[in-house]
């Protein structure tokens, strides 16, 4: 179990002791990828962002997802997602989507771009994965941008995902993998939707420290 966010991101911070001081970048995926990603970024001394991505829901399932997008239009979709859904169900949810990517890029990056990703290495961050389509979707838009290399760190996915994870990335960290893992949240005792807020002090939070080490 992890107490919190917090404390999964420190754990995983030290499993990636080998990157502290190489200048790599951590993108967290918001909004619950944040804190993680926030506490990796802090112990390794590293840039730190958001990479925006988002669930493609099913119409009558919305905490299911037949696949995923990234802010640069990157998609993961399901193998068989055309035979569940028409095409004109699936273009409605992508616009859907799209304009909440462009929604959180706004609000809670500021409109910034996304530091230079080719030829670095990227630490691509969520609080677990359960059945992995935004963070396929984020490795996607990364290998695209042409990282140097890739991995993946998270603090849970069940075996299958972890194992996925591996072969999709270049090296993929997982604290945690239980064998009947059912939900992401089954491995936090403090557990709860992260809204917008709490994702803008973490990063106006980033920006004070970053401020005080460039200083």
């Amino acid at each position: 179990m992890f107490r919190d966010r917090e404390d999964a991101g420190q754990r995983l911070g030290r499993a990636l002791a080998g990157y502290k001081g190489k200048g790599v970048l951590v993108l967290a995926i918001p909004r619950g990828g944040v804190r993680v990603g926030f506490e990796i970024a802090k112990y390794l001394d590293s840039d730190f962002s958001i990479i925006v991505t988002r669930k493609l829901p099913y119409p009558t399932q919305p905490e299911a997802g037949f696949g995923a997008i990234a802010e640069d239009g990157s998609v993961y979709m399901a193998e068989h997602a055309a035979s569940w859904l028409s095409s004109e169900v699936i273009e409605a949810i992508v616009s859907e989507q799209k304009a909440e990517i462009s929604r959180r890029i706004r609000v809670l990056r500021k409109g910034k771009p996304l530091p230079e990703i080719e030829g670095r290495t990227v630490v691509l961050v969520d609080d677990g994965i359960a059945a992995g389509s935004t963070m396929k979707a984020s490795i996607a838009m990364c290998r695209h941008r042409r990282a140097g290399k890739m991995i993946v760190a998270v603090p849970v996915a069940g075996p299958d995902q972890a194992a996925e994870m591996g072969r999709l990335a270049d090296e993929a960290v997982v604290l945690e993998s239980p064998p009947f893992f059912r939900a992401v949240a089954q491995v936090y005792e403090d557990w709860y939707d992260v809204p917008d807020k709490e994702v803008l002090e973490i990063l106006a939070e980033w920006d004070r420290l970053r401020g005080s080490r460039d200083a």
